[in-house]
């Protein structure tokens, strides 16, 4: 599928591409006349206006057969909109289509078109009436559309996926009356948080570098980062510390980028943007989406629907999730990485619970949606609707890491003592096999979330802990956490936990004969990742004040893993990994206390010697 926030052709999947793009940015397309094949939408090109006098780049498909009054489905993108209309009704809206919308898509304030800087802030200023925001141009826009685009029924939605999603989303801090339904789609809250910039506040590293120039560097294009080494891992380690890339690269032309090496902790910066802490009252019926396996925004749409639910006396909000990369419910997606389930759960999504919903709160059609989590369940291969979530029913059950490498249920004995390895910054442990192209160069990238962990076979600074084959299914639904005992010779440090389903050696029947290379291809053996997650030393007491780690002193490090659904089946095995560093996905951690990690210096990075002791367990909420 597509990296819908900067690998894949976002303003070709939503406004004029019959197929999405898989690989490649979106690029600004030159207008056009109309082809020669007539499109299904009559378009047009327009400047909407802002309060502020700033204009909008904004591009209307009209169906072209329409008769009477239609809902406006508005997305607004950073990405560059199409210039052409589609020849033919894209796969992506066709169940859409068939209710009948005015599409319309937006450049974003300061892309391509549209007036303005630029600046990938996500803050809101409600108290400010002269302030202007991503809220405020939601609301300006829609203001207008349903105003001056001729036969629209009064009633907006709001879509898309990643950054569109973050601008659907955003709309609902202040929405305008015409608002009835937003679809935020792997949207995010908090850039210091489990998204796209940071792990828990430890730095996203290649996504900073190759997602954030992208957006800065040039107005009206999305360009490709440019590295000079064939494999990734060795250009982001020869260039040293954080902020080499800043003084070698950028220099001051990517001011997020400055401005995260400025900000190394969760500080004003990050929660004055934290536009969902403006949610009050849920008052727009609002569909949030998100992927298990989203590489790039696992996290936000599952706060703001958790912010919604808490004040949600109408029953407006829903949150849908599946075993899903970034976006690829936008596909049939019937497979998991290399794991075919046959389920064409993406289509399922779109056509049973997206095109009802807006057909529903912008047509009058149908029956009223469902609310709670909808959830398509990895394992089982299998929809479940929960009304809570974790579900009634889910219980908390400790699976511990003994000091032998299995995995238990069952506690140690008191004196059970710890494991070690030690952690090098000089030879990381990689986050997905190398040699590893740019984020956006190949499609490796999609589903490295799902990749097969065998790669790191025998690297001596992983610990693996593996169970016994089961004897019976197990059922884990909602959070999921890590909680170590553990330790480091050195001032700071960051723990890795990876939660692993095993599959049999026999799991499928490979053909008598393989053509060469399949055999390292088979699903026999695959270590499926289902969790996986970093906690960074510096930030266990607080992380607006970190503070240094005492040398061998264990203490307890909670990782949060994330919310999950998924089954391991009897006859697989459960592993948990855990390791130092996860790179260049994250930045390295020096493993000694600075004052600024992001401006640490080469002469700060040292080996240090991990114990991970007893105590140490998974929580899942299992469900019987």
């Amino acid at each position: 599928m597509h990296h819908l926030k900067s690998a894949c052709a976002i303003a070709a999947l939503l406004i004029g591409a019959a197929t999405p793009v898989l690989a490649g940015r979106p690029q600004a397309v030159p207008a056009t006349t109309e082809p020669a094949t007539q499109s299904p939408y009559l378009f047009e090109e327009v400047m909407v206006p802002m309060r502020d006098g700033a204009r909008m780049q904004t591009v209307i498909l009209r169906p072209r057969n329409q008769t009477g009054p239609l809902p406006i489905l508005f997305s607004r993108t950073p990405y560059g909109v199409s210039l052409t209309p589609p020849t033919s009704v894209p796969k992506t809206w066709a169940a859409l289509d068939r209710d009948g919308y005015i599409f319309v898509q937006q450049s974003m304030r300061g892309r391509f078109k549209s007036d303005g800087v630029f600046t990938l802030s996500t803050a809101v200023h409600p108290n400010d009436p002269k302030a202007v925001d991503e809220a405020t141009d939601a609301y300006d826009s829609i203001d207008w559309l349903v105003k001056n685009v001729p036969n629209n029924n009064g009633k907006v939605g709001m879509w898309g996926v990643s950054y569109p999603g973050f601008a659907a989303a955003v709309a609902l801090a202040h929405p305008h009356p015409a608002l009835k339904a937003v679809s935020p789609q792997a949207a995010w809250i908090d850039y210091w948080k489990s998204d796209d910039l940071h792990r828990n506040g430890a730095l996203r590293l290649t996504y900073a570098t190759d997602w954030v120039s992208s957006l800065q560097i040039d107005k009206t294009d999305n360009a490709t980062f440019n590295y000079d080494s064939y494999d990734t891992y060795d250009w982001f380690l020869k260039i040293g510390p954080v902020e080499n890339i800043d003084k070698l690269h950028f220099k001051g032309r990517v001011p997020m980028f400055t401005a995260l090496l400025d900000h190394p902790n969760h500080d004003s910066f990050y929660t004055d943007q934290r536009w969902s802490d403006s949610l009050g009252k849920t008052v727009v019926p609002t569909l949030n989406v998100a992927g298990y396996w989203d590489q790039e925004d696992p996290w936000g749409s599952w706060q703001i629907y958790f912010k919604q639910a808490r004040n949600d006396p109408d029953h407006l909000a829903t949150m849908v999730a599946g075993p899903w990369s970034h976006g690829y419910w936008r596909r049939p997606a019937d497979n998991l990485g290399p794991i075919p389930y046959g389920v064409e759960s993406g289509q399922q999504f779109q056509e049973k619970i997206e095109a009802p919903f807006f057909a529903y709160w912008l047509h009058g059609k149908g029956t009223r949606p469902d609310t709670g989590v909808k959830s398509f369940q990895s394992g089982s291969w299998t929809w479940h609707d929960y009304k809570s979530w974790p579900p009634a029913g889910a219980t908390v059950t400790a699976l511990f890491l003994r000091a032998d490498g299995s995995l238990s249920f069952t506690a140690p004995a008191a004196g059970e003592g710890c494991r070690d390895y030690v952690s090098d910054p000089a030879n990381p442990v990689p986050f997905r096999q190398r040699p590893m192209s740019g984020t956006y160069l190949s499609p490796d990238w999609q589903w490295w979330e799902a990749a097969d962990q065998r790669f790191l076979g025998g690297r001596p600074d992983v610990l693996s802990y593996m169970s016994e084959p089961l004897s019976a299914n197990i059922t884990v639904t909602g959070s999921i956490a890590a909680k170590l005992m553990a330790s480091t010779s050195g001032t700071d440090s960051d723990f890795v936990v990876k939660l692993i389903d095993v599959f049999p050696d026999n799991y499928v029947k490979n053909p008598d004969q393989l053509a060469p290379g399949d055999y390292a291809k088979s699903l026999d053996g695959y270590q499926l990742p289902i969790a996986m997650d970093v906690r960074r030393g510096r930030f266990l007491a607080s992380d607006t004040a970190p503070q240094a780690l005492v040398p061998d002193r264990v203490v307890a490090w909670d990782v949060p893993l994330r919310e999950h659904d998924h089954v391991f089946l009897k006859g697989h095995r459960i592993m948990v990994q855990v390791q130092s560093s996860w790179f260049p996905m994250l930045d390295r951690n020096p493993q000694k206390f600075v004052p600024n990690i992001m401006r640490a210096k080469a002469s700060d990075f040292t080996k240090a010697t991990q114990k991970v002791c007893a105590g140490s367990q998974i929580e899942l909420p299992v469900v019987k």
